[in-house]
């Protein structure tokens, strides 16, 4: 497993080391003494698993408060996604920054989400499929939402006619006065 870090603050990109004979290949996908020799968080206690039918569909941009802040490792089986984080974190220096890229399926990359960020992704082929580990179970009443178009940050999607839930489709704007999320 090959740790590159990204401009945002505790983010990475994890790439896995597959070894490959005549019948296919080996991956490791975690190793918690790896985790935290790279300072990340060790223990997933939930794993999810989703489909996306068609393409621009957009699962997100979500995250959870204390006590249940989670971090998350995500990685596309099938398809290709644009996977996007935004810091949430209240006081950091990339506050509001997000920052974005392309999961496919056999390439290998997994990204690590820290506690403190909202993460979503975009299916850019029908059928798409993510599986993402979480640090803590989702806890409804603590989980916070921002918009795919939310201005104060600004992500370029790749597909301009989004496919949204009901529920992310009426997540409303950030407060004004919104200072981010204190772990």
């Amino acid at each position: 497993m090959t740790f590159t870090e990204i401009p945002l603050g505790g983010a990475a990109i994890i790439t896995l080391n597959p070894i490959r004979d005549e019948r296919g290949f080996f991956a490791r996908t975690f190793c918690a003494a790896t985790m935290r020799k790279h300072g990340r968080i060790d223990t997933f206690p939930q794993a999810n698993h989703s489909m996306s039918v068609g393409t621009g569909t957009i699962r997100g941009l979500h995250y959870q408060t204390p006590p249940a802040a989670e971090a998350k490792l995500v990685r596309c089986l099938r398809g290709e996604v644009y996977d996007v984080m935004v810091d949430m974190r209240k006081g950091s220096d990339t506050f509001l920054q997000w920052f974005g890229c392309t999961l496919s399926e056999g390439d290998f990359t997994v990204v690590y989400v820290p506690p403190g960020f909202a993460h979503g992704y975009q299916s850019l082929a029908d059928g798409a499929e993510v599986i993402y580990q979480s640090s803590a179970e989702y806890t409804p009443h603590l989980e916070g939402r921002i918009r795919y178009d939310e201005p104060r940050v600004g992500i370029r999607w790749p597909v301009n006619t989004p496919i949204l839930s009901p529920k992310d489709a009426t997540t409303p704007w950030l407060a004004a006065d919104f200072e981010g999320v204190v772990l």
